[in-house]
């Protein structure tokens, strides 16, 4: 084989070369950083639009980030929200509605998303998937929604977040403090 014949195959493998590696360089170090969560550089309060949480299980499904802040609004007579960002990206929702008396939590997660295929208690007053839970409220009633029954609901609005296990935590304890908060009678 002659010189020229040599340097001209030198000349094709050295790029693949380098461009294999370069390759292989970028995936191995995005799959480095897949593996490792972002910090979550922020403390959740223990109150989230007047109603007692446990700050732990509400972390668990937002994501990594360095600033959380909360919004409450009310977008009618009967709903409250308390959207929670992180970095200034909606991350998750708590709220609480009134329902009909003979709703069930199963009835009323039909009307929220992320609760497509949740599994449900054999009473059907909670349903829950990793991105979402709504639970009924054992007792809670009030004379400014009469035949209403409160309930509780639990929305991931990160795409990255979600848990069912924390999930279904979260929305009993949360159903549980909203059915013992001053809404009640």
């Amino acid at each position: 084989m002659s010189v020229r014949g040599t340097l001209r195959r030198h000349r094709l493998i050295s790029p693949v070369l380098s461009l294999s590696a370069a390759v292989v360089l970028a995936s191995s170090l995005s799959a480095c950083s897949d593996d490792e969560p972002a910090a979550k550089n922020y403390t959740v309060p223990t109150t989230l639009c007047g109603v007692a949480v446990d700050s732990a299980q509400v972390k668990t499904l937002l994501p990594g980030g360095d600033s959380l802040t909360s919004a409450t609004s009310k977008p009618n007579g009967g709903t409250t929200r308390c959207d929670l960002s992180v970095d200034g990206k909606p991350a998750l929702r708590l709220a609480q509605a009134w329902w009909g008396r003979l709703d069930t939590g199963a009835t009323v997660a039909a009307a929220y998303s992320g609760t497509d295929g949740g599994e449900t208690t054999g009473d059907y007053r909670y349903v829950w998937t990793s991105k979402a839970g709504v639970g009924k409220t054992a007792s809670c009633t009030s004379s400014k929604h009469p035949e209403m029954r409160l309930f509780a609901i639990i929305q991931v609005l990160d795409s990255g977040a979600g848990d069912k296990t924390a999930m279904k935590s979260l929305i009993n304890s949360y159903t549980e403090t909203v059915n013992r908060s001053d809404d009640c009678e």
